[in-house]
C-alpha cells in the first residue's frame, strides 16, 4: 500500500501538472431552454462589446444544479440565474416573497459560499407559470389556480425535470392548493411542454411566465392567487476570480441593469421559438434597439 502510495503521489501531480491551462478569455454559460440561450447570448455579446474580450460559448447545460456545478469548478465564468431558483433549489433556503429580501440574501450567500457576485437585476422576472389551453379555461372560467384545484383530478400534468423534485416545485405547489392529478406527472424537456399540451397529451404544464408559445398560441395562465411561487428575478451570476481578472466585465454588467421587459424577453422568446431566427441575430437586434 505504501508504495503504491508513493508512486500514485507523484503520478498525479504529472497529471496536474498537464492539465490545460485556463483560458485568456471568460466562459458564459446557459441552461438548455430558449430564453437561457437568449440570456447568455446577450451576456456574451455584452462582454464582447464594452469588454472588448473574445468570450466563449458553453449553452445547452442541462438545468440549474448543472450551471451551479460548472460555475463551482471554473468551466464557466457566468450565466444569468432566476432569484428564485438561486434561494430555494441552489442555496436551500426557505421560499421568501418579498423580492429585494431574496435578492440581498442570494447576493450575500452566493459571495459567502461560492465567491461568486451576482450582478444587477436585468429588469424582468420569469416566475414558473402553470398554463391551460385557453379553450379549457374559457369553459369553466378558470383564472385561478384555486379555481383550478376542482378540475385537476381530470387533468393530465406536464413538468420539466427540475420542477417535479425542486423546494419550490411540485409538491409544494401541491400542497398549497390540493392538487391531485389524472396519473403522476408526465415529465419531458422544457421546449416539449408546448407541444404536448397542443396535442391534448396532458392539460396543464408548468411553464415559464415570459415563454413565447403562451401568447402565439392564446394559452392562459392560472393566477397565483395564494402566492405560492417567491419572486423570479433574471441576475447575472459571475466569478469573483473573473471579475478581478477581467474587471471591465463589471461594465457589461451594469449596461444590462434594468434593460429587459416580461414582454420584451416574451418577444425575443419567440422570434427564436416561433419565427425560428438565430439567437445571436436576436440579441443583435436588441442590443441595437436599447442602444448598447
Amino acid at each position: 500500500m505504501k508504495a503504491f502510495a508513493a508512486v500514485a503521489v507523484p503520478f498525479l501531480l504529472v497529471l496536474m501538472g498537464c492539465s490545460p491551462p485556463r483560458p485568456d478569455y471568460p466562459v458564459i454559460g446557459a441552461k438548455n431552454f430558449t430564453e437561457q440561450v437568449v440570456l447568455g447570448e446577450l451576456l456574451a455579446q455584452e462582454i464582447e462589446a464594452k469588454a472588448h474580450l473574445k468570450v466563449e460559448r458553453r449553452f445547452y447545460l442541462a438545468g440549474s444544479y448543472i450551471c451551479q456545478q460548472a460555475l463551482e469548478a471554473g468551466r464557466i465564468d457566468g450565466y444569468v440565474e432566476y432569484t428564485g431558483t438561486a434561494l430555494t433549489a441552489i442555496l436551500k433556503q426557505p421560499v421568501a416573497k418579498d423580492p429585494q429580501a431574496v435578492l440581498d440574501t442570494v447576493t450575500r450567500l452566493y459571495a459567502q459560499r461560492y465567491h461568486v457576485e451576482v450582478g444587477p437585476p436585468l429588469g424582468f422576472e420569469n416566475t414558473f407559470a402553470m398554463v391551460i389551453r385557453g379553450d379549457d379555461a374559457q369553459r369553466p372560467g378558470i383564472t385561478t389556480l384555486s379555481e383550478a384545484a376542482k378540475y385537476t383530478p381530470q387533468w393530465k400534468l406536464g413538468v420539466g425535470y427540475e420542477f417535479e423534485q425542486r423546494p419550490d416545485g411540485l409538491p409544494g405547489l401541491s400542497r398549497a392548493y390540493g392538487f391531485t392529478f389524472d396519473g403522476p406527472p408526465r415529465t419531458m424537456d422544457l421546449g416539449l411542454l408546448y407541444r404536448a399540451l397542443n396535442a391534448h397529451q396532458v392539460d396543464m404544464i408548468a411553464g415559464n411566465s415570459t415563454d413565447g408559445p403562451i401568447a402565439a398560441f392564446g394559452l392562459r395562465i392560472l393566477q397565483d392567487d395564494r402566492h405560492y411561487f417567491p419572486p423570479y428575478q433574471a441576475v447575472p451570476l459571475i466569478r469573483q476570480e473573473a471579475l478581478q481578472r477581467w474587471p471591465q466585465i463589471q461594465i457589461a454588467l451594469d449596461a444590462l441593469k434594468g434593460k429587459i421587459t416580461a414582454e420584451e424577453m416574451q418577444a425575443m422568446n419567440e422570434e427564436v421559438d416561433g419565427e425560428h431566427r438565430d439567437p445571436a441575430a436576436v440579441v443583435e437586434a436588441f442590443r441595437k434597439r436599447k442602444g448598447l
